[in-house]
């Protein structure tokens, strides 16, 4: 029984390390929106938002392709 539970915690260990990556993501996300709002020049903050507004799933991807450039 307890090899089972051990078992069972070692699983769910990456499914939550991932929910929380992602969830330091979205709050870095809102903190670089509110410094966007921060800017005057108009094309400027639409860069910035831009930016704050990549998906979590898109800046995996772009961390991974820097990682291992082909």
């Amino acid at each position: 029984m307890l090899n089972r539970l051990c078992f069972a915690v070692l699983l769910a260990v990456p499914f939550f390390a991932a929910c929380s990556s992602q969830q330091l993501y979205g709050s870095g996300q809102e903190w670089q929106r509110t410094e966007c709002y921060k800017i005057n020049d108009l094309q400027e903050r639409n860069r910035c938002l831009k930016s704050a507004n990549t998906s979590y799933e898109e800046y995996q991807r772009q961390a991974d392709a820097a990682k291992n450039p082909k």
